[in-house]
Formats: C-alpha cells, sequence, structure tokens
C-alpha cells in the first residue's frame, strides 16, 4: 500500500498545482522516480542522466551497471510521455535544445511523502488512533476505580500519554525524513526495511 501526504507552499508565481494533479503525476511510478531525482539535483539535470537514476531505481541496481538498452526505453518514454506531463502542469521545464530538465518553483514547493505500507504495518494515522484508544481507556480504569489501577492517579495517566505521544512523534518525524522524496539516494518505495 502507498500512500502519500502532501504539504505545499504558494509557489512565486502564484499558482498551484490542483489536488488532482498532484495525484495524478504521483500515479506513475517513473514520474516519482523523476520527481525524486529532480529534488535531488543541485540544478538542471540531463535527461540522459535522469533516465540512467531512473533505470537503476527500476532494476534495483547500480547506475553504472544500467545499460544502454534498458536505459533507451526509459530515455524515450521520459522524452515522449512523463517530462511533457511534468512540464504542462509546470512542475519541471525541459531545454530541448540542451536536453535539460529543471524543476521549477512548484516542484520546490511540493513536499512529498510516500508512505509505503507491507502486509502487516498500520498507517501512523490508525497508530495515533490506537494510542489515543490506549490512554483514554486507562484513564477511564483509573477514574472508575478498576483493580489494578486504582492506585494511579489521573497525573500519572497523563504523564504517560504525553511521553509516549511524545516519543511516537519524534519516531514519526523521523521516519517521515527518510519518506520524503528526494531526501535519500533511492527513492522511499525503494527502501529496504532492515
Amino acid at each position: 500500500m502507498l500512500s502519500t501526504t502532501l504539504t505545499r507552499e504558494t509557489s512565486q508565481n502564484g499558482g498551484e498545482l490542483s489536488e488532482d494533479e498532484v495525484f495524478e503525476i504521483l500515479s506513475n511510478r517513473r514520474r516519482r522516480f523523476v520527481i525524486h531525482a529532480l529534488k535531488r539535483a543541485e540544478g538542471p539535470i540531463e535527461v540522459s542522466e535522469l533516465s540512467t537514476h531512473v533505470t537503476a531505481w527500476e532494476h534495483d541496481i547500480d547506475p553504472t551497471d544500467v545499460k544502454y538498452e534498458d536505459r533507451r526505453n526509459v530515455y524515450s518514454t521520459l522524452q515522449r510521455t512523463h517530462l511533457p506531463k511534468l512540464e504542462e502542469v509546470n512542475v519541471v521545464t525541459v531545454d530541448d535544445e540542451a536536453n535539460l530538465v529543471e524543476p521549477t518553483p512548484e516542484l520546490e514547493s511540493l513536499d512529498i511523502y510516500v508512505e509505503v505500507l507491507r502486509s502487516r504495518e498500520i498507517p501512523w494515522s490508525l497508530y495515533y488512533v490506537g494510542l489515543a484508544a490506549l490512554a483514554a481507556s486507562l484513564l477511564l480504569a483509573v477514574v472508575t476505580g478498576t483493580p489494578g489501577f486504582a492506585g494511579l492517579e489521573a497525573l500519572d495517566v497523563g504523564v504517560f500519554t504525553a511521553t509516549v505521544f511524545g516519543i511516537s512523534s519524534v519516531a514519526h518525524h523521523v521516519i517521515g525524513r527518510r519518506t520524503r522524496l528526494g531526501n535519500t539516494e533511492k527513492p522511499p518505495e525503494l527502501r529496504r526495511r532492515e
């Protein structure tokens, strides 16, 4: 399961991508890889270099091991389909003469978090709902004098709740940084869980 969270500031030209446009862009894995590579680049990037990175990520190999035949297919679809789509919504500019792709301020203002969930994992939102339910149940047990909890005070429950939510939010922040497009060497959906 793949879910995304987007945060935006208004772009410098006053335009802003609609939610539908953002989800359309992110609906294709190859475009997500392009965005990841562009967010990591420190300036314009050649289409051939971009296609090498995308091919390497698709085949889970080192960019130096990418074969010309594999890269050619990716290069072609980037040129014909994906880069024009990204340029159409003002996320990139493509200099066809120099064969360069450059992110626009619109792309720079997007923070895209990709949360990849394996079959036994739960999303953070459900995790926080569970913590809130646990805290409420614990507080109810203390207030009603349930055996085993009668010795605790409401303040104890408050300290426990604040501590658990605090530790959880720090963990969420650290993990969230690694799941942001452009923050790690490989795109977040390719990161293996250790």
